[in-house]
């Protein structure tokens, strides 16, 4: 069956059968032993993330022509692969200490980033609103983990009602572009665009119809990524779910909503940029605003940290702002999958330190968690555990955008996108509003260095091994940054 093309697909058919089988060997694994069912997936997770390296640079096209198998994929199937390594770590040790330990937790993360992974890789448009609905639904079901807690029933119930609404935005989003283009394959809807006819017709293609058919799957991708006015869910559900969901949820989600925004809009809808490029400018400015002028009022570190995740969507955005101009399409793109990994090396990090220092509280019902999330509950952090607190220094660094960290890099290359691309405007929102994210991330650093305090800490090796290499990677990379950068553009050089 050549026209299937089955290793085109080899990572994601790997970690979907590697998690059906999970589920089946979770069964016989003891309730008090359910670190092997972690063991398991990390294995499946580490094969599919050698798979991943190893994809070839010239693209492979399978199931007719819905799927390929290119750099742009094995660059992202790999961070996806990392995000489930690092998800499986910062949750090993937490959902056993708030008494919320079952297998089908490591299981659901893959199936999560199976979904991701088919999002990097999907050519069409049905086959990218099914891997936003595989990597949706168990995250629905993981942000209500913690129950009987009611705060993360509440958030899984949210995150489920609004992503189902966002979903619905895609789904009419592509039937009006099918309606418009009469496909649904990445290629058939440029070859309509370039013929100027509905594919095998000589109807001339509607290019209103399509216009209004991207701005509706742009809404729900934005739901995805947290962009403003689509942001609403996140610090609920963020502040809700079990904080080693928000963790993987907080990367993972994000960066498969942006890679199928790259893979979607720079090699599809680059016609429509004149009637786009306006609305992408105001979501990233105002995400980059909203985000973080009301982090500024937070007094709980999820909450700041998911403030702080909406800011970061507008920044990542504002590289993908000048995807119509051919000139400047490839080192932007290149530049949001840099900054990518910089956020999420240093999302993950921070993340990490708070598990640690988020403790169950006694006075309440198993499961129920709620002490240690005050960013006051960081004073003393830098006299009692130096180390811990350097680390989430440097975090807090990486965000702001300062040295020695990838962050600052990563931004570098952000703005210099959205000059080049000739949005100097936005490009001065970018740097005036990091100007402002720096008041609460050094909030932070000022209240584990300067207040006296006595900060409870849980000591985990996994926990401790994602904080110090998340915090040494941030640091190292920025010092040789051109590697990374150039692996993210020679992926791009085989798209476009």
């Amino acid at each position: 069956m050549p026209e299937l093309n089955f290793p085109t697909l080899l990572p994601v058919i790997l970690l979907a059968t590697w998690a059906c089988v999970l589920l089946l060997v979770d069964l016989a694994i003891p309730r008090d032993r359910k670190g092997w069912t972690a063991v398991i997936a990390a294995v499946g997770l580490a094969l599919t993330l050698g798979l991943s390296l190893v994809a070839p640079l010239q693209p492979e096209s399978g199931f007719s022509n819905m799927v390929v198998r290119d750099g742009f994929s094995g660059f992202l199937n790999a961070l996806f692969a990392l995000i489930g390594l690092l998800g499986i770590a910062t949750g090993y040790g937490y959902i056993r200490r708030m008494n919320i330990e079952r297998g089908e937790y490591y299981a659901l993360i893959l199936f999560s980033v199976t979904g991701m992974m088919l999002m990097a890789q999907a050519t069409d448009l049905i086959i990218v609103f099914l891997a936003l609905e595989l990597l949706s639904i168990p995250l629905y079901v993981m942000a209500a983990f913690a129950y009987p807690k009611v705060e993360s029933e509440e958030a899984g119930i949210k995150y489920f009602l609004l992503g189902a609404f966002a979903a619905g935005f895609v789904v009419y989003g592509i039937a009006l572009a099918y309606g418009a283009t009469g496909a649904t394959s990445f290629a058939g809807i440029t070859a309509a665009i370039t013929s100027g006819t509905v594919a095998g017709t000589e109807f001339a293609y509607n290019p209103l119809l399509l216009t209004v058919g991207a701005a509706l799957i742009l809404i729900g991708f934005g739901f995805k990524v947290a962009t403003v006015p689509f942001h609403m869910w996140t610090p609920d559900v963020y502040q809700g779910a079990p904080t080693s969901v928000t963790a993987f949820m907080a990367a993972g989600a994000k960066t498969a909503g942006f890679a199928a925004l790259l893979r979607v809009f720079a090699s599809v809808f680059p016609s429509l940029a004149a009637d786009l490029t306006p609305i992408l400018v105001a979501l990233s400015a105002l995400t980059m605003i909203l985000g973080n002028v009301a982090a500024i009022a937070q007094t709980d570190i999820k909450r700041m940290l998911a403030y702080s995740s909406i800011a970061q969507a507008g920044y990542i955005l504002m590289a993908f702002v000048p995807f119509g101009s051919p000139e400047v399409r490839a080192t932007s793109v290149a530049s949001g999958l840099f900054y990518l990994v910089a956020y999420t090396l240093a999302s993950f990090g921070a993340w990490a330190v708070v598990i640690m220092l988020e403790q169950a509280d006694p006075a309440t019902d198993a499961g129920q968690v709620g002490k240690g999330l005050q960013i006051a509950d960081y004073a003393g952090l830098g006299r009692k555990y130096p180390a811990l607190a350097v680390a989430m220094a440097i975090f807090m660094l990486s965000f702001i955008g300062l040295p020695p960290t990838l962050g600052l890099v990563g931004k570098v290359y952000l703005f210099r996108a959205a000059l080049e691309g000739g949005f100097m405007f936005l490009a001065i929102i970018g740097v005036l509003t990091s100007v402002v994210s720096a008041y609460y991330y050094l909030r932070v650093v000022v209240t584990m260095f300067m207040r006296d305090g006595d900060p409870q800490v849980t000591r985990e090796s996994w926990l401790e091994i994602t904080i110090g290499a998340t915090a040494l990677l941030t640091v190292l990379v920025s010092l040789s940054p051109a590697i990374l950068f150039e692996w993210a553009s020679q992926a791009l050089l085989k798209i476009f």
